[in-house]
């Protein structure tokens, strides 16, 4: 029997701030944190900076971020890193926060490898919590030989045939950062309609890309490895071989909060509700980002970031009743 005072101590941070999240929104939250003057940990379940952005999409252009035409994914994490650097958060990056205990005065986060977290206030920056991409049915011997459900490195398409099979922001993304890096791009979908930005989709289509509507895989076909795929279109009901090399199936994502869910946060399907000011229904917590919901929600990275702002400065008087709740504009600093 081991003696409780030959065991290890348990890790603990005391600090200020707790951010669950180290996607763009958790990034900008630290840096907005150190800038009111607040001591921050940053907690992640991925082992990188980054949330899905550098998890999945770290070469894909992203265009609508303020002050930037256009930026690659990983260049806007190593950004929001950089930004938030000068003041010293503490990134526990491979740790999902498990268990919650409030006090009147602080809370305390442990992650699932029993870390502790003591703060004065949380904000729950956490993306769509954990995912799980949509699998391609009757596909599965082909996952990782020739089927793959993201693209984290476009080069690793090069100068091959692809075919991308969905019509939401992923597949139209893809199909459009992949052009001038893979010799042909296929992209079919089931429907006519497609959930993807209405300006990508104008460019896709006004590209070399072949978009095939009503159209769906009826098989992969290869020994070992992707070499074709038999699709039909329902409309017509007509088949058709296309040799390929790579199958892209962006079919989305299932996301479980975990933990979360117990808190006694008020949920709406797998989305946090809070108010304006970024407050959910339990004083010291406030969430930010795309795991938010409420009336008019528009979910862009650069609503994140104001949102992530927005949980800080109303987390200030709670965190110090002293503090105001606008500290006024860094230009002023």
């Amino acid at each position: 029997m081991t003696n409780s005072l030959d065991a290890p101590p348990i890790e603990r941070h005391d600090v200020d701030l707790l951010i669950i999240g180290a996607g763009p929104a958790g990034l900008y939250c630290a840096y907005y944190a150190g800038f009111r003057g607040f001591r921050s940990v940053l907690i992640d379940s991925l082992d990188e900076p980054g949330g899905q952005v550098a998890a999945m999409y770290p070469e894909k252009l992203i265009f609508d971020v303020p002050g930037f035409p256009a930026v690659k994914g990983q260049d806007l994490v190593d950004n929001l890193v950089e930004q938030a650097a000068p003041f010293e958060p503490t990134y526990l990056l491979g740790h999902r926060a498990e268990d919650l205990v409030q006090d009147e005065d602080q809370v305390t986060v442990t992650s699932h490898k029993g870390v502790e977290i003591v703060c004065k206030a949380v904000v729950v920056t956490g993306g769509i919590g954990t995912f799980t991409p949509r699998p391609l049915p009757d596909a599965q011997e082909f996952e990782g030989r020739g089927l793959r459900y993201f693209v984290p490195k476009l080069d690793e398409l090069a100068d091959q045939d692809i075919l991308i099979v969905g019509g939401g922001d992923s597949a139209f993304d893809w199909a459009l950062n992949l052009q001038g890096v893979s010799r042909s791009i296929t992209l079919i979908h089931r429907r006519d309609k497609f959930r993807a930005h209405e300006h990508t989709v104008k460019q896709v289509l006004a590209s070399p890309v072949e978009v095939l509507t009503f159209t769906e895989v009826a098989r992969i076909i290869g020994n070992g490895k992707v070499e074709a795929v038999e699709i039909h279109n329902k409309s017509t009901d007509e088949s058709r071989t296309l040799e390929v090399q790579a199958v892209v199936a962006a079919l989305g994502f299932t996301a479980d909060l975990g933990p979360l869910k117990k808190w006694g946060l008020h949920l709406e399907k797998r989305q946090i509700l809070v108010d304006t000011n970024m407050a959910t229904n339990h004083r010291r917590i406030f969430a930010a980002g795309d795991i938010t919901d409420y009336p008019g929600k528009v979910r862009l990275i650069a609503t994140g970031f104001g949102e992530a702002a927005t949980a800080v400065n109303n987390a200030a008087p709670v965190i110090n009743p002293e503090l105001n709740l606008f500290p006024g504009h860094s230009s002023n600093q």
